[in-house]
């Protein structure tokens, strides 16, 4: 059972090629998956085993303080870092695509905000094997609006609802560098595609994933009535109602690696 399905209820619409989900707190679903959610969010930032290698050769303390260095400490930093660790989960496991790189792993620094798209899903159709792309916009708000939907919409459809060359440059290049085989054929068609420009619109997937504490705002609903037809669209929310309060514990949870 995954991050998901254990932490929240979904409630999902489907209208032709527009998915609208919503997702609240279970139960007793947070407790559930604390200690997940934490690791999670470690793996964003670094290799598990490379933190698991600093604790063997340092002990837990300077371990969590190289972990906690890669790790924005401002509040906005972390709520824009959320955003995008639970959006790069909730592709991989409901839509069954890769987001191949865990691309906070690369920040210039810790409170600084990445340029370009925030997440970038990768595939194969099954009926033809030929690439299929998702472009993602994620935001974090204590109280979401429309003004912040508008701009993400935005977002999604510059460069022609293409995703921008830049950051799928930045996605292929890791992958080749890479050791595993596949992951270098993913790179390649990737990179492939910076130059031919070849995938049609229909094969690149727009989501617009919102996490808030005052739970779907009408305007994600008006957002997607108004998009059209011709590729996938996924709109999503998570609200969490306590929204700064469990980021700032979640932070807490993943920087603390245990003791000696």
């Amino acid at each position: 059972m995954g991050l998901y399905e254990k932490w929240l209820e979904a409630t999902k619409e489907e209208d032709k090629r527009k998915r609208y989900w919503t997702y609240v707190e279970k139960e007793g679903g947070r407790d559930e998956i604390r200690n997940l959610l934490a690791e999670t969010i470690r793996s964003h930032y670094d290799r598990l085993e490379r933190i698991a290698e600093d604790v063997a050769r340092l002990g837990y303390k300077v371990a969590a303080e190289i972990l906690s260095e890669a790790m924005p400490q401002t509040s906005k930093g972390r709520s824009g870092d959320l955003g995008e660790i639970l959006a790069t989960e909730l592709v991989e496991e409901e839509i069954g695509l890769r987001v191949p790189v865990r691309r906070l792993r690369y920040k210039d620094g810790r409170n600084m905000a990445m340029r370009g798209d925030d997440f970038i899903g990768a595939g194969y159709d099954e009926d033809d094997d030929k690439l299929w792309l998702l472009k993602g916009e994620a935001k974090s708000n204590k109280a979401l609006g429309k003004a912040t939907v508008t701009s993400a919409r935005k977002v999604l459809d510059r460069d022609n609802g293409r995703c921008t060359p830049d950051s799928l440059l930045f996605v292929a290049n890791r992958l080749l560098e890479s050791n595993d085989p596949d992951d270098n054929e993913l790179g390649r068609s990737l990179r492939d595609e910076v130059g031919l420009k070849s995938l049609r619109s229909d094969r690149i997937d727009h989501m617009l994933f919102t996490v808030s504490g005052n739970g779907p705002h009408a305007s994600l609903k008006e957002d997607l009535d108004a998009t059209g037809t011709n590729r996938d669209h996924y709109v999503v929310n998570i609200h969490v109602e306590d929204h700064q309060e469990f980021i700032a514990e979640m932070y807490k949870e993943a920087e603390d690696l245990g003791d000696d």
